[in-house]
Order: C-alpha cells, then structure tokens, then sequence
C-alpha cells in the first residue's frame, strides 16, 4: 500500500470517528438543526486533546449552553494533557491533577469562565458517561438536550455510550468532536493538516488511537457493542471504514491500541 492509499484510508477512520452534527459550535448552527439557540448543558471529556478546551471556551463564553461539564480523571491520555497545559501556561501546576482540574483551570485561566460542574473520578469512556450522568442527577439538572465535546478520534464510542446509559430517548444528544484532521502526503511522508491544532497527537500515536477504535466499536463477542462487552449501544460500521481499517492493519498492526487495564471501571 503506498502512501496516498495509506492517508485515504486513515482519512476514512478520522471521518467517521469523528462525528459532529453541526458544523460549528454556535448558537447559528443549534438553530439552524434544532431550532434552539443554547443547550441545556454542553460536556467537555478529558480525553481530548488540549485544542478541545479553546473550542469549548469560546463557545461557553459566546452562551450557546446554560450548563457546563467537564469530565475527566486519570487515563491514557492525561500526561500528555498536563505536558501540554503546562507548557503553554507554566503558571498552572499541572503535576499530578486530574483531566477535568487541568482543562477548568486553563478555560478559567483564558475565559474566565467560573461555575462549572467537575467530574475527577472517570478513568476510561464507559465511567466518563456513567460519572457524568451521576453528577447531573446531582446537581438536579432537567435535559432536554445536550452536546457532548471528545477527542475525535473517540467521538463516536462516546455517543455510542450515551445511546446506551442515558436511557431516555427524548433527550437530544449533539455531537462535536473537538477537532477535524486530514492526514496528507508531503516530500514523502504523512503529514497532518491543518497544522498547528495545540497538542495534536504525533502521527503514529494518532493512527493507534483511530485504529484501536474500530475493534471496540464492533459489535461481536470481541467488541464493546450489545454482543460483546455490552459497554455500548450497538454501532454500524460502514463497509469501506472496515476495509480501511484492514489495509491499515497490514501496515500498523502493532499500532492497534489496546485496553490498559490500570484505567479499567472498577467492578
């Protein structure tokens, strides 16, 4: 496979990994879909890159929500969260603290944005969405819609999981995954475009992220759907994403991230 047919096919994961159902986050786009101008509560989830706090700060600050989350403990993306917080603002203290305490203080630190709800305990996707709903019972929240804010690359398994544990179909649930890539073919290597989206993973750690998706979003006795794991509600994998991801195997087979069980839901 060259490298023109590996971009294609990385680019065919990214896209539909990365799901979003409105093209920018703005009060414009929520009317123009659902006829609404703010949410009742928008979501941040700590795996994101850092570039998703920036995204959700703006439109926080420009009140497209009248609540806002964000959830996050202790996972396998934190340190790299903290190196890049604390790099680009060396007066947050990033040691040690959890991805929900990074991103507050950052959107704090740059929107002044106060008042919002904290979840520090969630290690992986499946605890992320259980904690959440666990904080909005808490704080008395009534939804009747909501936008939930990952790391594109885990978008889609996390509204996978909301269809499976909000249990009440009458609440909306809005996609936006904090980024959208391109992988693309320059002086002979894989490049990413655009450029410059703050703490964007190196290639190789991104093609394992996308890769190790598609595995868990399979609904079989290996995967995390209704007839496996029972982690998510049930995923319709397009035949050309699964193509793609087999021609990518070839290639990056030892790329496919796997669970670490340090970050698993304690039962």
């Amino acid at each position: 496979m060259d490298l023109y047919q590996m971009a294609e096919n990385i680019n065919i994961l990214s896209g539909f990994l990365g799901k979003r159902d409105i093209d920018t986050l703005t009060s414009q786009a929520l009317e123009e879909k659902y006829r609404i101008s703010q949410t009742d509560l928008l979501i941040l989830f700590g795996g994101s890159i850092a570039y998703g706090c920036d995204v959700v700060g703006q439109a926080v600050s420009n009140h497209i929500v009248k609540n806002f989350m964000i959830v996050g403990g202790e996972g396998h993306t934190t340190e790299s969260l903290r190196r890049t917080i604390h790099n680009a603002v060396p007066e947050i203290e990033t040691t040690g603290k959890m991805e929900a305490d990074l991103m507050s203080e950052y959107i704090k630190w740059k929107y002044d944005i106060d008042n919002i709800l904290i979840e520090r305990n969630s290690t992986n996707c499946g605890n992320n969405i259980t904690y959440a709903l666990d904080v909005i019972k808490q704080n008395n929240l009534s939804l009747n819609n909501l936008i939930i804010v990952q790391d594109s690359t885990m978008q889609c398994r996390m509204d996978a999981g909301f269809r499976k544990y909000l249990q009440d179909p009458k609440v909306e649930v809005i996609n936006f995954a904090s980024y959208q890539a391109r992988v693309e073919v320059k002086n002979e290597k894989l490049v990413m475009e655009p450029t410059g989206i703050w703490g964007m993973w190196e290639i190789e750690r991104y093609v394992s992220l996308l890769m190790g998706e598609i595995p868990r979003l399979l609904d079989d006795i290996h995967g995390y759907g209704p007839n496996g794991k029972n982690y998510i509600a049930h995923v319709d994998i397009p035949i050309n994403v699964l193509k793609a991801f087999e021609e990518l195997k070839v290639e990056y087979g030892d790329l496919v991230r796997v669970a670490n069980p340090l970050y698993a839901s304690k039962r």
